[in-house]
């Protein structure tokens, strides 16, 4: 019985990737189909709905290009605006700089990987980089296998130790709870 029970849940775990992709796809499809209805219905006409749609990805992609560059005058305008609302502008800041943490817009350090020992002395967990103040570094602690719980600590220089993972590398091992970890010579270094 404990047999079958270990491989039903092995089947479970297999089909995760796939339902969470799956999730993903039909998010963007709504959000798409949505869009299309709400364009169509105030154009009724396909073609016209169409050249709206491609306008529509044209100014995304435009906007996302100059964000990328550090130079957007429609951005700039609506942060200055939602700056000016109170309550909001503090969501909007701080929901900002975590999309530029992880998309690393802004922020070089955001884009650091450390280990530090915790819950005790010679147990490792990786680490993102997102501030440092003098010595001390601003760590955010992903917990497995969803890195966008976690905590966040104030620690030493001295207390951490740098990885070569980059930002989606540790993610990917956060996710998969060890199983992609291709950094094993790091793995050694920690004592």
């Amino acid at each position: 019985m404990k047999k079958i029970l270990n491989y039903f849940l092995i089947g479970i775990l297999a089909f995760i990737p796939i339902v969470v992709i799956a999730q993903i796809v039909l998010f963007v499809k709504e959000v798409m189909g949505e869009t299309f209805k709400i364009v169509y219905d105030y154009a009724d006409n396909y073609l016209i709905t169409c050249i709206l749609l491609v306008a529509s990805f044209v100014i995304f992609t435009y906007v996302g290009y100059r964000v990328a560059e550090g130079r957007s005058l429609i951005i700039s305008g609506i942060d200055a605006v939602i700056d000016r609302i109170p309550l909001l502008n503090t969501v909007y800041r701080v929901t900002k700089k975590i999309v530029n943490m992880f998309s690393g817009h802004e922020q070089h350090t955001a884009r650091e990987v450390v280990y530090i020992e915790y819950p005790k002395e010679g147990l490792w967990v990786p680490a993102y980089v997102t501030n440092k103040a003098g010595s001390k570094y601003i760590l955010f602690v992903p917990t497995s296998p969803n890195p966008t719980s976690g905590f966040t600590i104030i620690v030493d220089e001295a207390r951490v130790v740098k990885s070569e993972m980059d930002i989606e590398e540790a993610t990917s091992f956060i996710i998969s709870v060890g199983v992609d970890f291709n950094k094993p010579e790091e793995a050694e270094r920690l004592n």
